[in-house]
């Protein structure tokens, strides 16, 4: 996958908290989005979302970065 599809990748990830903030504290929302991407998203980009998420200075939102450790937790 190209670096483009990888922003659209982060984009989409941001977006769906962003949408979600509403759902009560971070924790629950963070939980939501997790739970949002392992339904929804194929395996390939949830891995490629995690792998992501571990390098500096990405471009993950702070509610973004907690769900995607979430759901890496699942992937280990």
């Amino acid at each position: 996958m190209g670096h483009s599809q990888l922003d659209q990748l982060v984009s989409m990830a941001n977006q769906i908290a962003d949408n979600n903030e509403h759902q009560g504290d971070e924790n629950v929302v963070a939980a939501f989005v997790a739970l949002h991407l392992k339904r929804f998203w194929a395996r390939s980009m949830k891995q490629q979302i995690i792998d992501y998420s571990k390098t500096e200075n990405n471009q993950l939102k702070p509610m973004t970065a907690k769900a995607i450790a979430l759901l890496a937790k699942e992937y280990a």
